[in-house]
C-alpha cells in the first residue's frame, strides 16, 4: 500500500516490541534471518524499541553473520526455563510480543508469551502455506490449531483466500497479510561484470529440486556457452551439474546484492505449498528486483497481483522459455523488466512498509480493545 509522506518519517507512538523468531543473528539455510533483519532495522529506524530473542542452537551458532544487531537488542536462552527466568519481564511490559513460525518448541512458546504477556500477542508466519500443510498432516511443530484463535493477529507471509480460510476454518480473529520486505539500504542497482547468464539462490528443497532442473539445469545442458550458478546449501551429492554451473555453497546476505546484480537473470522457484495456496511472495523476489535483475519465475495463483507478468517478471513453465527469454528479449528490454520490478518494490515491498503496516495493525487492535471495554 501507498504510504504518506508523514507514515515514512517516525512512529507516532514508539512501542516496545518483543520478538521470538528462529534466527536474526544466522541466515545458514533459512530465508527468516534477513526478514527479521530488514523488518526489525525498520522498525528501529521508526523509534521502535525491539528485542529479538533467539534460541541459541548449535547450526547457528557456528554460522553466526550477524553475532550483534545494531538495531535490536538480542537475547539468546538455551531453553524454555532459561527464556522464563531471564525475559519474563520483557515480555509481560512488551507493548506487542509476536512469535514466529519454526521457532523450536514453538507451541510451548507461544502458550508462555500468551500466558505471560500483557499486551496483544501475535503470530508471525514465514511460512503460511507450509504451517497449513503440517498442520492438516497432524504436525504441529511450532504450532497448535487451537493457538490460531488465541493469537489476537495473525501476521501471515501469504495473502489471497488463506487469510479467510485461517479466520473461518481456525477462528483467528485478525489473519492479515504481512509479506516479506527488503531493506532498500541493501539491496539496489549497482555496476558488476555480468558473470551469469542466470542464476539461483535457495537452501536445497526436494519439491522444489524438479523445477530448478527444468528451467536451470535444463537450459545448461541445452546451451553449453551459457554461464549458470545456483548458490545454497543441502544439495544431494548426486545431483548431477553441467559443467557451466557454478555452483556457491552458501551466500552470506553480504554477497547477495553483488550475486543478483552479476546475473543477466534471475530464478525464482517456488515450494509446492505455496504454489499450491498461492499469494506467497518469496523474499527473493523482493531482494533481487531491488537489485533491478529481471526475473524469471514458476508460475502460482496471485503472482499478478505483486508483479505485472510480462512487463516486470518473465514466468516460465519449461526449458524452451527459458531459453527464449536469453536469447530473444533484447538488451534494452531486459533492463526494463528489471527496473519496472524494482519500481513496484520500492512502491510497496520495502521493509519500511511493513513496519507501517505493523503500527497500523496495532493500532487496530488497540482500538477494538478500548472500544470493547467504553
Amino acid at each position: 500500500m501507498p504510504l504518506q509522506q508523514e507514515e515514512m518519517v517516525r512512529a507516532a507512538c514508539p512501542l516496545h516490541i518483543v520478538i521470538l523468531g528462529l534466527s536474526i543473528t544466522s541466515s545458514w539455510g533459512n530465508g527468516h534471518a534477513t526478514t527479521y533483519r530488514a523488518l526489525v532495522r525498520a522498525l528501529n529506524e521508526r523509534g521502535h524499541d525491539v528485542l529479538f530473542l533467539e534460541r541459541d542452537v548449535p547450526w547457528y551458532a557456528s554460522n553466526r553473520d550477524m553475532p550483534a544487531p545494531t538495531f535490536a537488542r538480542l537475547g539468546l536462552y538455551n531453553d524454555l526455563k532459561q527464556l522464563s527466568q531471564l525475559y519474563i519481564e520483557e515480555v509481560r511490559t512488551a507493548d506487542l510480543v509476536i512469535v514466529g513460525s519454526y521457532v523450536p518448541e514453538g507451541v510451548a512458546v507461544g502458550d508462555w508469551a500468551h500466558q505471560t504477556g500483557r499486551g496483544p500477542v501475535a503470530f508471525y508466519d514465514i511460512d503460511t502455506p507450509v504451517t497449513l500443510a503440517k498442520l492438516r498432516r497432524g504436525d504441529y511443530e511450532y504450532l497448535a490449531p487451537r493457538q490460531i484463535a488465541a493469537y489476537d493477529l495473525y501476521l501471515s507471509f501469504a495473502g489471497g483466500p488463506i487469510l479467510d480460510l485461517l479466520e473461518r476454518l481456525y477462528g483467528s480473529p485478525a489473519a492479515r497479510p504481512f509479506y516479506c520486505s527488503v531493506d532498500p539500504q541493501l539491496y539496489y542497482p549497482e555496476n558488476q561484470p555480468l558473470c551469469w547468464d542466470l542464476g539461483y539462490m535457495g537452501t536445497y528443497s526436494p519439491d522444489r529440486q524438479p523445477t530448478l532442473e527444468r528451467l536451470l539445469l535444463e537450459p545448461a545442458h541445452n546451451e553449453p556457452s551459457s554461464q549458470f550458478v545456483v548458490a545454497g546449501p543441502n544439495f544431494p551429492v548426486d545431483v548431477r551439474w553441467p559443467g557451466n554451473v557454478e555452483r556457491i555453497e552458501h551466500l552470506p546476505p553480504s554477497e547477495h546484492r553483488a550475486f543478483y546484480n552479476r546475473q543477466r537473470y534471475t530464478l525464482n522457484v517456488t515450494r509446492a505449498d505455496m504454489i499450491e495456496m498461492g499469494y506467497s511472495p518469496s523474499v527473493r523476489l523482493f531482494e533481487a528486483a531491488a537489485c533491478g535483475t529481471p526475473i524469471i519465475s514458476d508460475i502460482w495463483p496471485g503472482l499478478e497481483t505483486i508483479f505485472t507478468l510480462d512487463k516486470e517478471l518473465l514466468v516460465a513453465k519449461s526449458a524452451r522459455d527459458v531459453c527464449n527469454y536469453l536469447h530473444e528479449v533484447d538488451e534494452e528490454q531486459r533492463q526494463a523488466i528489471g527496473l519496472r520490478a524494482r519500481e513496484t518494490v520500492m512502491r510497496a515491498h520495502t521493509a519500511r512498509h511493513r513496519a507501517v503496516e505493523l503500527e497500523q495493525y496495532y493500532s487496530q487492535l488497540t482500538n477494538q480493545v478500548r472500544q470493547l471495554s467504553a
